[in-house]
């Protein structure tokens, strides 16, 4: 009943949103119906990847999972940067890698923990990403930290030579961050698979062909809404008197996330704790060290330039969501208690992003 309704939501809430867009609706609306559309799309779009993920194994699904989860979220970043909207692609990056690490994998564990007790996974696997998202992490500090010593701001720094610096420490941090994905997926794609993968078998209810067609029209659509969801979020965010950083911390986030976020808790509900966690795990790894890299030479190309340049407590965010997230998770062990942890750490970084203006 719920795939359905998500089907439906889709496929009428993109023809409802193109025509909003054709007719110039009234932005507040535009903005709402667009962004339960993308809902729709991304549930859709993560149910079509875990057909095609059951079918290619554990290992692969999971990638697979969290590749696609991510699609929508990076077509909305592009189209954020091609608007300028270089503040919110921020808070939308941090808002993502926190949400994952501490909400998608918090409620994963709490849900999984009070179904099945205490769950078991491979920890080797969470120790690599683990170590993957510190990369990130000092990837995200560095730039920012060498921007405030020299006192380089797109907006109130000392001048372009300061902020050329600040773009070229940017591009190559982005550039050793993407060749260390790359190093990371071809490390994990031939290194023994754990036993506990393969402990249950699960059939498709698609065929790998349906499956396809499915995500790559989801995924045609979802760039289609995406773009109505930015065109409205100026007028919307001034009409409701929130912050851009809450928006783009919290909201979108949990909009283009929607796919590995019910992914992900489906599976530890189902005691799939290893396929959970790559997928959101894997999901925060491959924003950081995949996505902010795309994005950022993808500001260049349209004369956007996306630094690496984020605000303290952007920083700190996603520092502490890494630490903490990776601290609970190196045992191979799980119990409803840690996801409770991960998931009120979440909500108290939400209230200072909320109050934050």
């Amino acid at each position: 009943m719920l795939k359905k309704a998500a089907y439906s939501l889709g496929i009428l809430g993109t023809l409802v949103v193109l025509a909003l867009r054709v007719f110039d609706a009234e932005p507040m609306l535009a903005f709402g119906i667009s962004a339960l559309t993308i809902l729709g799309l991304a549930f859709t779009l993560g149910h079509a990847t875990e057909q095609l993920g059951i079918a290619a194994g554990p290992r692969v699904g999971g990638i697979l999972n969290a590749t696609v989860g991510n699609i929508g979220e990076i077509i909305i970043a592009g189209f954020l940067i091609n608007a300028g909207e270089i503040e919110v692609v921020h808070a939308s990056i941090t808002g993502s890698i926190i949400g994952n690490l501490l909400l998608v994998v918090g409620v994963s564990l709490l849900v999984g923990g009070l179904k099945n007790g205490v769950q078991q996974y491979d920890a080797q696997v969470t120790g690599m990403n683990a170590a993957s998202l510190i990369l990130a992490t000092i990837g995200l500090i560095v730039p920012a930290t060498f921007a405030f010593v020299i006192g380089a701001n797109p907006e109130t720094g000392p001048g372009q030579a300061g902020f050329f610096r600040v773009e070229a420490i940017t591009v190559g941090v982005a550039g050793l961050l993407l060749i260390t994905y790359c190093a990371h997926m071809f490390y994990y794609l031939r290194s023994p698979e754990s036993p506990a993968a393969h402990r249950q078998e699960e059939h498709a209810e698609w065929s790998w062909r349906t499956a396809l067609v499915v995500l790559l029209g989801s995924a045609a659509a979802l760039t289609a809404v995406s773009e109505v969801f930015v065109h409205t979020l100026e007028p919307t965010v001034e009409a409701l008197g929130v912050s851009r950083l809450f928006v783009g911390v919290i909201l979108i986030p949990l909009i283009g996330n929607l796919a590995e976020h019910v992914v992900g808790v489906t599976l530890a509900y189902k005691n799939k704790m290893d396929f959970s966690l790559l997928t959101s795990l894997g999901s925060a790894t491959q924003i950081a060290l995949f996505a902010v890299p795309v994005l950022v030479f993808f500001g260049l190309l349209v004369g956007h330039p996306l630094t690496l340049v984020f605000t303290p407590l952007e920083v700190v965010a996603v520092a502490v969501s890494v630490f903490i997230a990776g601290y609970i998770a190196l045992d191979g062990r799980s119990n409803w208690v840690e996801g409770l942890q991960l998931t009120s750490v979440y909500i108290i970084l939400g209230l200072a992003f909320f109050f934050l203006t």
